[in-house]
């Protein structure tokens, strides 16, 4: 069957997320420069990232499809936490977070008739991480790609004393947000 959309994203935990609300889509990544720019609040950084992601896309395809792109952030005392370039990145990181409430905010900006967006903002508390608890993580694999240094739906979900909020918006596609911008363009969910 043909696609409905273009995913402008190469997470694959993004696809599941899609797959799981029944959208059929064709995948078309796009490499954007995620540095925040100076004093740009979390909040505008993640709606900025997602639009950017989703107008680029459209501007490389150039085709009728809609586009769909999300961007999530990681914040703690106001800090974006990006994924980690190293080991000493993650361990700062994941140190930050430690016994503390976190934010995950996750921007949906879909192109199609015309342009919409939406927003997830989750509370996420870590319980007191040990430094050997970190390093067993770091060696797992896992924090690598990951925004904040962990991954909820894996290992890192291991570390969360509670949630508040999307926990598919922490995975990286609030699922509620992103449905309901589907439904105001006329797309469909559930298809075979």
């Amino acid at each position: 069957m043909s696609p409905i959309l273009i995913l402008a994203s190469a997470s694959p935990r993004r696809q599941e997320l899609l797959n799981q609300m029944g959208v059929r889509y064709a995948l078309h990544p796009v490499d954007l420069d995620e540095t925040p720019l100076a004093n740009e609040p979390p909040l505008a950084y993640v709606q900025r990232l997602a639009a950017a992601k989703s107008a680029a896309c459209v501007a490389e395809r150039g085709d009728s499809l809609p586009v769909l792109a999300a961007d999530t952030t990681v914040v703690v005392d106001n800090l974006i936490m990006g994924k980690p370039e190293n080991y000493a990145d993650a361990l700062a990181m994941l140190s930050r977070l430690s016994g503390k409430t976190h934010q995950v905010l996750t921007a949906v900006s879909l192109r199609g008739r015309e342009h919409g967006q939406a927003v997830s903002i989750t509370e996420v508390t870590f319980k007191e991480l040990s430094k050997q608890e970190i390093e067993a993580y770091w060696r797992s694999g896992e924090p690598l790609d990951k925004a904040g240094s962990y991954a909820i739906q894996g290992k890192g979900g291991l570390f969360v004393a509670s949630l508040t909020g999307s926990f598919s918006g922490v995975v990286g596609l609030p699922l509620f947000e992103t449905a309901q911008l589907l439904s105001q363009q006329g797309i469909g969910l559930f298809y075979e």
